[in-house]
């Protein structure tokens, strides 16, 4: 079960891990000229609603860089599991890979285990999208416990419009304490 609940408007945890590709990348640090952060994670290889999800992503990534907001998706998934996967997705945005069950809980995801060895070899986190604002601080975020609970990118697109636009000075929402 997950004891750890993330909160809206906190510091996203400092996570980094290897990125497709070469190199390492920090989860909720943008990169230049991008001054926000859309953290998406999805469940894996094994999962064929996360390659979809990830292709939506791919149709959507233009508006979203054009609100300032720098894209990673990340899995606990090998490398060698993700090179199979992102073949069929191409992505067009940066992602990581071998998220820890560690840094799974420090995001206060839920965490499956396989049914079968057919369906995966390891532990591995559900879907989750963090979106972090120029201060580092969560602006929104979307936990689920299954892959069919999962926002629209074309939805979070048109939210993080208005919340960017001063003229509707929106704040970090479920707050209350």
């Amino acid at each position: 079960m997950t004891a750890f609940k993330l909160e809206a408007g906190s510091k996203f945890p400092d996570i980094t891990v290897p990125r497709f590709g070469g190199g390492n990348v920090t989860l909720g640090k943008p990169s230049a000229p991008f001054d926000w952060k859309m953290v998406v994670v999805y469940r894996g290889k094994h999962c064929p609603m996360c390659t979809a999800h990830l292709k939506e992503l791919n149709d959507n990534l233009q508006a979203l860089n054009e609100l300032g907001v720098d894209v990673v998706a990340v899995s606990g998934d090998p490398l060698e599991k993700v090179e199979i996967q992102m073949k069929d997705v191409s992505p067009k945005f940066t992602v990581g890979y071998d998220l820890s069950i560690a840094d799974m809980k420090k995001l206060g995801l839920y965490i499956s285990d396989p049914r079968s060895p057919q369906e995966t070899d390891q532990p591995f986190a559900e879907p989750g999208v963090f979106i972090i604002n120029a201060e580092g601080n969560v602006q929104v975020l979307n936990i689920s416990n299954a892959p069919f609970a999962r926002p629209s990118f074309q939805t979070l697109a048109g939210g993080i419009k208005f919340i960017r636009n001063p003229e509707n000075n929106y704040p970090i929402r479920g707050t209350h304490k």
